[in-house]
């Protein structure tokens, strides 16, 4: 049996306030492609605001409807959220599958979901989907159901079901989140060991597909060769969906935390943030934000705003932040440069890197401080500490002991204290 080729026409209203409908139209075709959808049409219409009951015109109805039989599409995408009954109206209008862009961006992540967690979070984001989409279809059920009486003993087979389903929907969502919630304790417990630790946390965001993967993987390979495990990258939308957590020793003993989160795009499902928002609060506790921006876009300014706007939701604020500005070999702009808290770099050509990783260390080593030890002979376990712990930038050995010139956090001092000769 072949395999069916899904062909799409995609649809979408172009109301007078939204300035990035283009965009969001090409983004659109970015999203079905990167599930092998084939989008063969496109329909627009401008309208001040959306038809409740269609989502488009009447006549637009017609255009849709004849564009799909010409070019032999079996799909029809819409560029927004469509409520219950929109879905319902337009599905019986034109007779044929009907999606929206929270059910193709749902579906994207449910494909690329690798670990346990970024499953269930993905799975429940769905079924909250879901769950009105199933109770919108009542009343059309009901009217096929037990005729004028219709109380609840004389119900259609139909709506019998429905309300089995919805049961089960209920059921596993709050199951999932339960398990949620325990993966999330987890996650907190570790949070909070890496904060008690003093080690940094630096956290990369971005829109989906502006080289976050790409960005952690060169930096990790210039600045830790030994424990470089790299992260997947591709060059589509959401080609990552898991946190990849990785500590980082630099080569003067400063050791950081890199940590990446989950691509964001414009109109991300409501349901979706809230679902990943346990895995977006690791950017919430970091030290650092590392802004990857894919300068080449025209729409890069729109971009920022928009992962700006997710982070302010799950309450990601106040934390030091520098820009980013990877794909500048695309950009027709001069690079390497480095301006106050930005940069302008080419990840793939690893240009630009060094002058990152120096922002980053000056960012996050701020509180570091270089003083004098002198260390009793038969105190050796500091030394060792100091060799493991801290910058070393000298070391002698004197008559009463070993003198070190240390550059190390300020919050390691007190351990210490007791050695220092001169700061």
């Amino acid at each position: 049996m072949g395999f069916l080729v899904e062909r799409a026409v995609i649809v979408g209203v172009h109301e007078q306030k939204d300035q990035h409908f283009e965009y969001a139209m090409e983004e659109l075709k970015n999203l079905a492609k990167a599930i092998d959808v084939e989008v063969v049409g496109e329909v627009t219409q401008n309208m001040e605001k959306r038809n409740p009951s269609t989502y488009v015109g009447k006549g637009k109805m017609e255009e849709i409807q004849n564009f799909y039989e010409e070019l032999d599409a079996n799909l029809v995408i819409f560029n927004d959220e469509l409520s219950p009954s929109q879905i319902r109206n337009l599905e019986r209008e034109l007779d044929c599958k009907v999606i929206d862009r929270t059910m193709l961006i749902l579906d994207i992540f449910v494909r690329r979901a690798r670990t346990s967690e970024s499953r269930m979070q993905v799975e429940l984001a769905q079924l909250q989907y879901m769950l009105p989409r199933l109770v919108g279809l009542r009343a059309s059920l009901g009217r096929q159901g037990g005729g004028a009486g219709g109380g609840v003993q004389n119900k259609g087979a139909g709506e019998t079901k429905l309300e089995l389903d919805r049961r089960k929907i209920e059921d596993q969502i709050s199951k999932l989140g339960r398990d949620l919630d325990h993966v999330k304790d987890q996650r907190e417990t570790q949070r909070k060991q890496r904060k008690k630790s003093g080690i940094p946390v630096v956290s990369i965001v971005g829109y989906t597909n502006a080289g976050k993967s790409t960005i952690m993987n060169k930096l990790l390979l210039k600045m830790d060769v030994d424990n470089a495990k790299q992260v997947y990258e591709e060059d589509m939308l959401f080609a990552t969906l898991d946190t990849s957590i990785r500590k980082v020793k630099l080569e003067d003993n400063k050791e950081f935390i890199l940590t990446d989160t989950v691509g964001f795009v414009s109109k991300l499902p409501h349901h979706l943030v809230k679902a990943f928002r346990s895995t977006l609060e690791e950017a919430r506790d970091a030290d650092l934000l590392l802004h990857v921006v894919d300068v080449s876009n025209s729409e890069h300014g729109y971009m920022m705003e928009v992962t700006n706007d997710t982070l302010q939701a799950v309450g990601v604020e106040n934390v030091a932040t520098l820009n980013i500005y990877n794909k500048a070999d695309l950009a027709d702009v001069p690079y390497p440069v480095v301006s106050d808290d930005s940069v302008w770099i080419s990840a793939r050509e690893g240009k630009g890197l060094d002058e990152l990783i120096e922002l980053i260390k000056k960012k996050i080593f701020e509180q570091y401080s270089t003083c004098k030890l002198l260390i009793p002979f038969d105190r050796g376990d500091i030394v060792s500490y100091l060799n493991d712990k801290a910058n070393v930038k000298s070391t002698e050995y004197e008559e009463d002991g070993t003198l070190m010139t240390v550059e190390m956090d300020i919050s390691e001092r007190a351990k210490i204290e007791e050695f220092i000769v001169s700061h």
